[in-house]
């Protein structure tokens, strides 16, 4: 019992040591696996969503979204260059594109691997629809929510005996299914399994508030495209206390109470 003890703490100490801090927000997350491990997998898992769906090219839509995608990039990586912190971004591989679906939705692989499906398209409306939605996945990639959230199914799945794996070095940990690299996407959800957790949300929404405003896009339209959202679904939103992303106005009052400091980083982008 005492030896059994003993490797539990051994291992609970490595599982508190396997943590990272969100940058911006300073929140403490899993990080049992590098992420010189997910993104190739990640990357390999977005060609593949490639090759099995319509992508669309030389649309303005399309170019829209590569547009968008790319202005926050840069503003993001200029953002981590002035605060000393550009290697962080130094193995992302950032890429945007619109897929023909008439999905209400848009998701970030784990790395900066972008998706957004024409069916958000109408309630984007233009740019600045389409930069809200964009600083939200690109802060999803920032924050590593996928990253940690592979870390927690992947814990959850294999159990310690994988953690124990990786405390001593081994081989032999299970490899990362697909369909948690893709649920870390916050792409697949399936009955039981949440991609995102309100918490990821509600950061990522944060996070994206300031990337657009960094990137010259005014802040002030995320609200009105979330009353958008709420309008699209035609009060059918599930209680947000089943739901994955927080209710519509709680989204669009945590926005506003962010906009003042969103605010001072779109001035300074002018």
């Amino acid at each position: 019992m005492r030896k059994i003890t003993s490797i539990s703490l051994i291992i609970l100490a490595f599982v508190l040591s396997q943590c990272a801090s969100v940058p911006m927000s300073g929140r403490s997350q899993l990080a049992l696996i590098d992420n010189d491990k997910i993104f190739p997998m990640s990357f390999d898992q977005y060609e593949q969503v490639k090759k099995e769906s319509k992508i669309i090219t030389g649309t303005d839509e399309a170019r829209m979204v590569k547009r968008v995608g790319t202005r926050i990039q840069r503003a993001v990586e200029q953002y981590f260059n002035n605060q000393s912190q550009g290697d962080y971004l130094n193995d992302y591989q950032w890429e945007f594109n619109l897929i023909d679906e008439e999905t209400v939705n848009a998701w970030c692989m784990p790395g900066g691997k972008v998706a957004f499906y024409t069916g958000i398209m109408p309630i984007c409306q233009d740019e600045l629809g389409v930069a809200v939605v964009m600083g939200h996945e690109i802060a999803h990639a920032i924050a590593n929510h996928g990253r940690e959230r592979i870390s927690q199914q992947y814990a959850a799945q294999f159990g310690l005996s994988a953690v124990s794996i990786l405390l001593t070095g081994g081989s032999s940990a299970p490899s990362i299914p697909t369909e948690i690299i893709m649920q870390g996407a916050g792409a697949a959800t399936s009955l039981g399994i949440l991609a995102f957790s309100r918490k990821h949300e509600s950061e990522s929404d944060k996070l994206g508030l300031y990337f657009m405003a960094m990137a010259g896009y005014d802040p002030q339209e995320a609200p009105k495209f979330w009353e958008r959202m709420a309008a699209q679904s035609g009060g059918e939103a599930p209680p947000e206390f089943v739901s994955t992303h927080p209710s519509h106005d709680t989204r669009i009052a945590d926005l506003n109470a962010n906009m003042p400091k969103a605010m001072e980083y779109y001035r300074k982008s002018q």
